[in-house]
């Protein structure tokens, strides 16, 4: 049935495609076409080639400025679409041999009327600022971004399918501002080295400008982007005029040197409290030809990243933590196609470290929880025509524990993590009408006796010549070979496989889509991505409807509907059905921004939260339920705003022991204050209550408890033989949540900032009483005596201090206090207070470091020619 469902889809969506809108000769705008869902006529703008210098001061003052086309007569894009700018914006572009140079004049009412609060690099704040978009290979897909506010604070990104706006991308240029009378100006030198464009005898660029005018939160293009047509990079302009440059020679060394001092409070036998270390290494650039680029790390120090949001994880699947290593989350578009790579897993928690097990003689002096990189490479570009190759490699190197004889004191080595390999391919074919096809390989070695996995990914996009519908997909197998890490046992998912796909209409005013997917029982791509559950097929409708233009007392108007129906993949069981909707808006005077959302979920059977594999025998019965949600987010213009978020679900009857009152409860409030264009405070408070949740124990059970033993029995384990309970404790329990994240940012000027976040975080679970799960969902009162309540308490100071004392160079230094506690039974405390006065109250870990990179550009270190 599924099978022949995805076919008929597929056809139907190349019937879409195959109509009118794919003639050769211009056809007739279809019927109920207008003007809000045509691509505006594409604006060209000359540039002129110079031969002497100019001085980036921001005045353009230069003869030649004057001599140069303008880009002027900028449209609204918000906060409403389509009307041209009041207030002219004159945009100039120069180039030579070695720079694209950008000049910018943007007219205002007076000076008052220019915001320009300072913020660290790649942040707006509360600012105006002028922006250019560059699509070098003008595939409509690709492209880059640069930015500067009134401050001179600079911000660069990509553009691409798979990233969307992606502002971890970083470039070395330079920029200038000032303001003069009721005028502020800009000056951009942008080297060609920051940029990837083909050898050809003229450039022909996708082009366009954006201006940002905050006293009245309005946004205005050059070449107008309509907000109800879909893409952005496909609604640019064109730079015409660009002749006879040749892509530089890409080679530039960014040595760094850091040292650290760790304070360690616990003084435990064999190990220093304080420590100290000295480490260095460098990042290599490297343009291979004028398409593609190598980017290397060598030895690696990542130590100065901001901390992870610890929590107390009480679902089946893994944490997803963000990525905030540079290397991993820069020009990183091409690797993210399909979501097949989650950079965690490179430098992740040894495969072996939560099975390190001692002898009552024995205990563990050293366990490290990171995997030290040896390196790390990157090849990336695109060509002429279109195709994107990137090559990603990466090595690890061995790490062991150290496990000492209480007695002798002689220490032993065990080994938590092989050397390993992770490397992924991808190619990316851009095609006409905001269309793609993709191929993506990613693959971890490891040596010795254990497995080694690959998968492999073929997705598409095509769209109609109008860009009004499109059909798209995915197909994904997963390999994994070799014997599970430490075991005989051979890995049990060696083969599975995932497929999605997807019809809709994509622009205009009332889009739509339906997909349809599997994802097999034995699909597996965790050791280079990330999965939340396999064995599932799923079907999903949704549909938009919006108003971009004001009307009534709002600017615009998004509605959205979605239905989403899922069974399990294997034994093809019900599994949940999830029907819901909501609105946003922004009221036109206050630019009060606001929103609800509904869901309806009916009765349910979970599969995961049991943990009993393979799925299909155990699950949980969860009772039909509703939510209800809303927000509100005050204007950022002001010195003081608020985001104001809560949500209320509430569950009928729990249908297998006729228990009530399960219900959820979330409540967000974040005000920002901004003292001044150099200091502000942010404070978010995060709330929540889950009330008569039925879960798994966390924990599970321990067959060296006496109270435990007793319950393994019940459930069909063998505590004397060592064999693990068939039946699976369920426990009824309250969990109340509570985050709380204070930062404050003082920015020096726009190369110069300090920034402080402190966060606390506890969660408290308490046990009301506990079922025994038995097969096809049947829950049986079973008398558990053990204390299970717990809270878990976490701690993070990061404070940053940053000087860009050069383009490209920095120095930084980081200050960390971390610490963590995990009470169980009669020490769990639900009250918040008492948490957070027994957080500070723990011994933290404390780190200061001190960072120096130095960005070496090989184009002017060469020797000049005479």
């Amino acid at each position: 049935m599924h099978p022949r469902l995805s076919v008929c889809l597929l056809l139907a969506g190349l019937w879409l495609l195959a109509g009118p809108a794919w003639a050769q000769q211009p056809a007739p705008a279809a019927p109920g076409a207008t003007a809000a869902t045509t691509l505006a006529p594409k604006k060209q703008l000359q540039a002129v080639r110079i031969t002497g210098g100019i001085k980036l001061d921001g005045v353009l003052d230069e003869a030649v400025w004057q001599q140069a086309p303008i880009a002027t007569t900028f449209i609204q894009n918000r906060p409403n679409p389509g009307p041209p700018e009041k207030h002219a914006t004159e945009v100039r572009i120069l180039y030579d041999d070695a720079n694209l140079y950008v000049g910018a004049i943007m007219h205002d009412v007076s000076a008052d009327s220019i915001l320009r609060e300072l913020a660290p690099r790649d942040n707006f704040g509360n600012t105006d600022f002028i922006g250019i978009f560059l699509d070098t290979y003008q595939d409509k897909l690709n492209g880059y971004g640069f930015f500067v506010t009134t401050g001179g604070v600079q911000m660069d990104c990509r553009y691409s399918p798979a990233g969307g706006e992606d502002f971890n991308w970083n470039a070395v240029w330079d920029s200038r501002t000032s303001i003069k009378g009721t005028d502020w100006i800009a000056e951009m030198r942008i080297p060609y080295s920051a940029i990837r464009f083909s050898n050809q005898p003229e450039q022909q660029w996708g082009l366009n400008f954006m201006r940002q005018r905050k006293k009245e939160n309005q946004a205005f293009f050059w070449n107008e982007v309509k907000p109800a047509i879909d893409g952005f990079v496909n609604q640019w302009g064109t730079l015409q005029g660009v002749r006879d440059i040749k892509p530089p020679l890409r080679l530039s060394l960014t040595p760094y040197v850091s040292s650290y001092v760790n304070h360690n409070p616990l003084n435990e036998e064999g190990t220093r409290r304080t420590t100290t270390s000295f480490n260095g290494g460098a990042d290599i650039k490297w343009g291979i030809n004028e398409s593609f680029t190598l980017d290397a790390t060598l030895v690696p120090d990542f130590g100065q990243v901001q901390s992870d949001n610890q929590v107390l994880n009480l679902s089946p699947f893994e944490v997803q933590f963000n990525e905030n290593r540079q290397f991993f989350t820069e020009g990183t578009e091409l690797f993210n196609k399909g979501n097949l790579f989650y950079s965690r897993r490179v430098g992740a928690t040894p495969i072996g470290f939560y099975d390190v097990d001692v002898s009552d003689d024995e205990k563990i002096v050293r366990n490290p929880s990171e995997t030290r990189l040896l390196n790390a490479t990157k090849v990336s570009g695109r060509t002429s025509k279109g195709l994107g190759v990137g090559i990603f490699n990466a090595l690890s190197n061995d790490v062991y524990a150290t496990i000492r004889n209480k007695e002798t004191g002689q220490e032993r080595e065990l080994l938590t993590q092989p050397f390993s390999n992770y490397n992924i391919v991808v190619l990316d074919q851009s095609l006409k009408n905001n269309s793609y096809v993709s191929l993506i390989n990613t693959n971890v070695t490891r040596s010795g006796q254990t497995y080694d996995a690959n998968v492999t990914g073929g997705l598409f996009r095509f769209a109609n010549k109008k860009n009004s519908y499109a059909v798209d997909g995915r197909l994904v197998y997963s390999r994994r070979r070799g014997n599970v890490f430490g075991s005989d046992k051979q890995i049990d998912d060696q083969n599975g496989y995932k497929y999605q796909v997807g019809v809709g209409k994509i622009s205009g005013a009332f889009t739509w889509g339906f997909n349809q997917g599997i994802e097999s029982d034995t699909y597996n791509p965790n050791d280079l991505g990330i999965l939340f559950g396999n064995n599932n097929i799923s079907q999903n409708f949704y549909a938009n409807y919006n108003k971009y233009k004001p009307f009534w007392k709002v600017n615009n108007l998004y509605t959205w509907g979605n239905i989403t129906h899922t069974l399990l993949y294997k034994h093809t069981r019900y599994q949940d059905l999830n029907i819901s909707a909501g609105m946003n808006t922004t009221f036109t005077k206050n630019f009060l921004s606001a929103g609800f959302n509904v869901n309806i979920d009916p009765a349910k059977n979970d599969f995961y939260e049991p943990r009993v594999y393979p799925l299909g025998t155990y699950y949980v019965q969860v009772p039909g339920s509703t939510n209800v949600g809303g927000y509100l987010s005050t204007d950022y213009r002001k010195k003081l705003a608020w985001d104001v978020n809560g949500g209320v679900r509430v569950y009928a009857q729990d249908p297998v022991r006729q228990r009530s009152g399960r219900a959820g409860y979330g409540l967000s409030v974040s005000p920002r204050y901004r003292v001044n264009n150099k200091l502000n405070f942010r404070y978010s408070l995060d709330w929540n209550l889950s009330r008569n949740q039925i879960g798994y124990v966390n924990g599970g059970l321990d067959a060296e408890e006496p109270l435990d033993s007793v319950v393994i029995r019940q459930l069909g384990g063998d505590v004397a033989l060592g064999q693990d309970p068939v039946d699976v404790l369920l426990g009824r329990r309250q969990v109340v949540t509570v985050s709380s994240v204070l930062s404050a940012a003082y920015t020096f000027n726009n190369r110069m900032s300090l920034t402080v976040r402190t966060r606390h975080y506890t969660s408290n679970v308490r046990y009301q009483d506990f079922t025994q799960l038995r097969p096809g969902g049947e829950e049986v009162p079973i008398a558990y005596a053990r204390n299970r309540n717990n809270t878990y308490n976490a701690f993070n100071i990061d404070a940053v201090y940053s000087w860009w004392f050069a383009p490209g160079s920095q120095v930084s230094i980081v200050w960390k206090n971390a610490g963590t506690s995990f009470l169980q039974a009669n020490e769990a405390t639900p009250l918040y207070f008492d948490n957070l006065n027994n957080t500070i109250n723990t011994p933290h870990n404390n780190s200061v470091s001190v960072k120096v990179l130095y960005y070496l550009d090989y184009l002017a270190l060469r020797p000049k020619r005479a």
